[in-house]
């Protein structure tokens, strides 16, 4: 028979130890350390319980096949786009976002989706009841599936016998942290629960006798990561985080984390009243349609994961009277900005010292990549010099300390798909591409940031 004994375990980063103290020795948080049951069970017990299968033994990596058919693909392309391809059938995923992102719409859209398909889906919350549910269904989806259950509990315990008993395929758990088994006695949202209630999920998930898809929601905390500990992330094959600010429409969904495909890949939804609209042409919601060019404007294309996005970057000068000009860059770091400015200054004879700069993306897009550095300079001296920039050419390199144009990864994919869009001329790095290789894009190879300005501006 198991035995009983306490511990203590840190409720900050999960550490266990059988006495108790003021501080916990593993992350140094004073108050932390909560007593516990624990079962422990004997050597003897332990071996006995293993068994051997003759049916589980080691084969050739030469010789297990990769079917396809084991992914679902939903209604949603970007969706789809981002997970790698559709949901795997014995897959873990968690959705991790701020709050208000719009997490649940998202999973109650895909539950309606693959219901839709025929595909038994079960939506179990533990922070909302069945009619709050039942209400946002009734605004966002309309004709609602017979393939949806919905059940509201915080039991993990009842939550898995609703599942075995609907015997559903994909399981939808909103959240992870609001979940709780009855053996421990940890209380709900604890490091304890959260982990074991996801080994119960991927143990579910992994059976081969009955694949299910889980997707489970996690917390975001006030730095920006998934709440509770690193294993949570570990355990499940795809980390998936939408992205966006409660007051802007952009919405991006981005893998962190996929052992089905690849990371990186972007999933674009513009937040409406009737739900999260997939952004099927990127250009006509980040580029401004105008026909007369404007001071101040400068068109990039940024890459995110294996998608092309054209990205219109706007800048504001204005003369500052405080001692210390404004700084302001809603799309990028400010530690970033001041180094761009900085370079400007020093590298393209553009004094900034006593100027107020701002800085934003059109749509709320973030600018993460380094080749939008070169239009990012130019359209703040675009601004500050009153003249504008012909809204037909586009700005790839990134700029070093120097001043110098840096080569940018996959420029050429990058040019021929601004040549197909029609743009007119190109401002990139020495030696990137031939040119001979584009017939309607003038490629403007550079040596720095001076040549540049003087070239457009002259």
């Amino acid at each position: 028979m198991p035995k009983l004994k306490k511990a203590y375990e840190c409720k900050n980063c999960g550490h266990v130890q059988n006495v108790w103290a003021g501080k916990c020795p593993e992350c140094g948080k004073w108050g932390s350390l909560i007593e516990k049951t624990v079962t422990k069970e004997s050597q003897k017990a332990k071996n006995t319980s293993l068994t051997l299968d003759d049916s589980n033994q080691a084969r050739l990596l030469s010789d297990i096949r990769v079917d396809e058919s084991e992914r679902i693909k939903s209604s949603y392309d970007e969706f789809d786009r981002a997970i790698g391809g559709g949901l795997v059938k014995d897959s873990v995923s968690i959705l991790t976002a701020r709050p208000g992102a719009g997490k649940s719409t998202l999973l109650l859209q895909l539950s309606a989706s693959f219901a839709k398909k025929g595909i038994r889906v079960m939506y179990i919350s533990g922070e909302e009841s069945e009619s709050q549910i039942k209400s946002r269904a009734d605004r966002i989806i309309g004709d609602i599936s017979k393939n949806i259950w919905i059940l509201s509990t915080n039991s993990m315990d009842l939550a898995i016998r609703e599942i075995e008993k609907r015997d559903v395929q994909i399981i939808i758990l909103d959240s992870i942290q609001t979940f709780a088994l009855a053996e421990f006695d940890n209380k709900q949202g604890s490091p304890t629960q959260s982990v074991e209630c996801a080994n119960k999920c991927v143990e579910i998930a992994k059976n081969p006798e009955n694949k299910r898809a889980f997707i489970m929601v996690g917390h975001m905390n006030k730095t920006g990561e998934m709440a509770g500990l690193r294993t949570l992330e570990h355990l499940v094959d795809t980390v998936l985080v939408l992205d966006g600010e409660s007051e802007e429409d952009l919405r991006m969904l981005t893998a962190t984390k996929n052992r089905f495909g690849p990371t990186g890949e972007v999933g674009l939804f513009s937040m409406q009243e009737e739900g999260l609209i997939e952004i099927t042409n990127p250009s006509e919601y980040f580029i401004t349609e105008r026909d007369e060019s404007i001071e101040g404007s400068a068109i990039s294309v940024m890459k995110e994961g294996t998608r092309l996005l054209e990205v219109e970057i706007e800048s504001l000068v204005s003369k500052s009277f405080m001692p210390y000009p404004q700084r302001i860059g809603d799309s990028l770091r400010k530690d970033q900005l001041n180094t761009l400015i900085s370079i400007l200054q020093e590298r393209a004879g553009i004094n900034l010292f006593d100027e107020n700069v701002i800085i934003k993306a059109t749509g709320g897009l973030k600018l993460r990549e380094q080749s939008v550095n070169l239009a990012i300079m130019v359209s703040i001296a675009s601004s500050y010099l009153k003249k504008p920039i012909d809204n037909k050419t586009v700005f790839i390199a990134e700029v070093g300390l120097t001043g110098e144009l840096k080569k940018v990864p996959q420029i050429r994919s990058r040019l021929k798909e601004l040549e197909r869009l029609g743009y007119k001329r190109a401002y990139i790095a020495r030696n990137s591409v031939d040119k001979k290789d584009f017939k309607t894009l003038e490629i403007k190879d550079m040596k720095n940031i001076r040549e540049v300005i003087g070239d457009i501006f002259s």
